[in-house]
């Protein structure tokens, strides 16, 4: 936008390098704890391995939500873009504050969880994925990142939005998450209501429950075993959505 200038100025064009630029657009981060990576005794008797996403992993996983962004059910078409333009934005670095996890069962990607820190007192739920059915691994993957938001950021609420069905049956119905004021309040991702944890239910119910339901807690003591079974990264030839 260009406007007359009130005053007569020496110089009319300047030359600005977008590094500085850069230093406005992108806010400083957060002092934000390492997720150590955490196992898990599935219900089938596999195990599962949650770790942090790494540098190498965005770009497999950004073409398995081109393939699930085309999937015209169950809301995996618009899941699959927003969890697109989240994991790319990792790279772009235009996401505050994320965490950011995967769900590797023999180093086979099969289940995704991200979150963000909104301040030091509320975490934002984003997305939770998974790609076998039969694994279940839905409760395990929102589990480790309300974990990390309310455990190890230690955040006082965190809040959920769900797109699916089944994602408000699996986390807003099963865990009787209670909702904010609608529509003074929205969550962020297309302005739909907000269920939330706050620590009094956190620590009073949910983090049994979650545990009961799993079948086994967070174990952050990796084996050896485990982690050599999971070393490499690889997408699955079949998606099951």
């Amino acid at each position: 936008m260009k406007i007359e200038l009130p005053t007569p100025v020496s110089v009319e064009e300047m030359k600005i390098d977008v590094r500085e630029i850069e230093g406005i657009l992108s806010s400083p981060a957060m002092n934000m704890p390492v997720w150590p990576g955490a196992q898990v005794k599935l219900l089938d008797g596999r195990m599962l391995y949650i770790r942090a996403i790494q540098d190498s992993d965005i770009d497999p996983i950004l073409g398995v939500m081109e393939k699930v962004m085309k999937v015209e059910k169950d809301f995996y078409d618009i899941v699959g873009v927003r969890v697109y333009g989240e994991v790319l934005a990792l790279r772009r670095k235009r996401l505050k504050d994320p965490f950011t996890f995967v769900g590797l069962i023999d180093g086979e990607f099969l289940g995704f969880a991200n979150g963000r820190a909104w301040d030091k007192d509320l975490a934002i739920s984003l997305h939770t994925m998974t790609f076998s059915r039969r694994a279940k691994l839905g409760y395990p993957m929102y589990y480790a990142k309300t974990y990390y938001a309310m455990e190890m950021l230690k955040v006082q609420e965190w809040w959920s939005t769900f797109e699916s069905y089944n994602g408000w049956r699996m986390a807003g119905l099963s865990m009787a998450q209670p909702t904010k004021p609608f529509p003074q309040m929205q969550h962020e991702l297309g302005g739909a209501k907000i269920f939330y944890v706050n620590q009094d239910t956190w620590q009073g119910r949910l983090k049994e429950y979650c545990k009961q339901i799993i079948g086994d807690d967070l174990n952050f003591k990796v084996t050896d075993e485990v982690l050599k079974a999971n070393e490499k990264f690889r997408v699955p030839e079949t998606l099951e959505l």
